[in-house]
């Protein structure tokens, strides 16, 4: 794990609201771990696949790599509801791939009310994931694309996957100063 937090600071802003997006690609379990910590806390869950635009799924759904250019509307919706927390003094879980450090900057309206924790696992392990799951529109397919675009932040947390969700979401709580 890296913790870019002293563990005696907490990343928790004395200001209201607060979001933690929780990165990976897709099988890293961004849902399961942030539904489960969501659930923890007592704060809001937002499923960022729900902000895709219907070409992006459609896309996806055939097998087709997403670029710069379809991620960008999304990325811009989520940056939005980011806000939206914020402004309204939320606290509130995200899932988002966030694979590029330009996405993240784009979500991170505020440096120090948006933090990240990014979720990362072997080849095989995110694609036996991946294989495993029904009724969603991203398929193992595509993980190669993803492992390729994906570029590690420096900051925030980062969590292998190899794991159980009560020891990751337990490693969030112990970053987040809870």
């Amino acid at each position: 794990m890296n913790n870019e937090f002293d563990d005696r600071k907490s990343p928790l802003s004395d200001r209201p609201g607060f979001v933690l997006i929780i990165a990976g690609v897709s099988g890293a379990g961004k849902t399961t771990v942030g539904r489960a910590l969501a659930e923890r806390l007592g704060w809001r869950f937002i499923e960022g696949d729900d902000y895709h635009p219907a070409a992006n799924v459609a896309k996806m759904q055939r097998g087709e790599p997403l670029n710069d250019a379809d991620r960008e509307p999304w990325l811009l919706r989520l940056r939005d509801e980011i806000k939206a927390c914020l402004a309204r003094g939320e606290r509130a879980i995200l899932t988002c791939s966030a694979l590029k450090e330009r996405y993240r900057a784009l979500l991170r309206p505020d440096p120090e009310r948006v933090h990240f924790v990014f979720l990362t696992g072997s080849y095989e392990t995110l694609h036996k994931r991946l294989t495993q799951r029904h009724n969603h529109f991203m398929g193992p397919d595509l993980l190669a694309s993803q492992l390729e675009t994906l570029d590690l932040p420096g900051d925030g947390l980062i969590v292998d996957i190899d794991q159980p969700v009560d020891a990751i979401v337990d490693a969030i709580m112990v970053y987040l100063g809870l």
